[in-house]
C-alpha cells in the first residue's frame, strides 16, 4: 500500500512541477500573461512549485525504507525520473501539439525503463 501512496504522490508532485517548469511557455500565449515580466512569471512558476513539494516530501517519507517504505533511496529517484518523463509526455502531448515525438525519443525513453529494470534487479 505504501508504494501505491508513494507513486500516486509522485504523479501529483509531477505533475505540478511540470506545469511549474513548462506551464508559463503555453500561458504567454494569453494577452494578460504575456504582459507579465520575467520576475512574475517566475513567482508564479514558484507558487506552483510550492505545491509539488506537498507532494514530493511525504512521497520520499511514505516510499524511503529506512522510514519502513518500499523503495530505497536510488529507487525512489528512478521511480520519480520515469514519472517525470510520462507525465512531461502526456503534457506535450496535450498542450503542445507542434512538438513532435521521434524514434531517437522512443530509444532514450526504453534506456530509462531498461534503467528502472536494472535498478530493481536484486
Amino acid at each position: 500500500m505504501k508504494a501505491f501512496y508513494t507513486i500516486g504522490l509522485l504523479v501529483l508532485s509531477n505533475t505540478f512541477m511540470t506545469f511549474a517548469w513548462y506551464g508559463h511557455l503555453k500561458m504567454k500565449e494569453f494577452k494578460w500573461f504575456e504582459a507579465l515580466s520575467l520576475v512574475a512569471v517566475i513567482l508564479i512558476s514558484w507558487g506552483i512549485a510550492l505545491f509539488e513539494y506537498f507532494f514530493q516530501v511525504p512521497a520520499n517519507r511514505i516510499g524511503f525504507n529506512e522510514n519502513g517504505g518500499p523503495f530505497s533511496l536510488v529507487e525512489l529517484k528512478v521511480i520519480q525520473e520515469v514519472i517525470t518523463l510520462i507525465v512531461f509526455m502526456i503534457f506535450t502531448f496535450f498542450l503542445f501539439k507542434n512538438e513532435t515525438f521521434k524514434l531517437n525519443h522512443l530509444i532514450g525513453f526504453s534506456f530509462l525503463v531498461l534503467a528502472v529494470y536494472f535498478i530493481f534487479k536484486k
